[in-house]
């Protein structure tokens, strides 16, 4: 049995999983100027996490089950945190923003 390959420019999947799989793209947006060019989001994919740039990003991830995705920023603490879990299905693409008013980011 032959593994299955990410597409071009898709951060594959590393856990064990030997069904369909999907991608992820994540559109990774901030307001704040000063924060864009000082940090890197973190998305973490079922636990495992990536340190990746602003704008798009593709994973890819599991289509026949429930994924947990979850982004936030780091500076001095964890902030901007958002989560979702996302269920089976096909590809899909998110927007992940942050809101330094509220100290929340969103994922939708």
């Amino acid at each position: 049995m032959s593994e299955q390959q990410a597409p071009a420019g898709v951060i594959p999947y590393v856990e064990h999983h030997l069904g369909e799989r999907r991608v992820l793209t994540l559109h990774l947006t901030t307001g704040n100027s000063l924060l864009g060019g000082k940090t890197t989001p973190v998305v973490s994919i079922d636990g495992r996490q990536y340190l990746v740039y602003w704008g798009s990003v593709s994973f890819e991830v599991p289509a026949d089950r429930a994924v947990h995705v979850s982004v936030h920023v780091e500076v001095e603490r964890v902030g901007q945190v958002a989560s979702a879990l996302l269920p089976p299905g096909g590809s899909l693409a998110m927007t992940y923003a942050t809101d330094f008013r509220s100290g929340v980011g969103s994922l939708h």
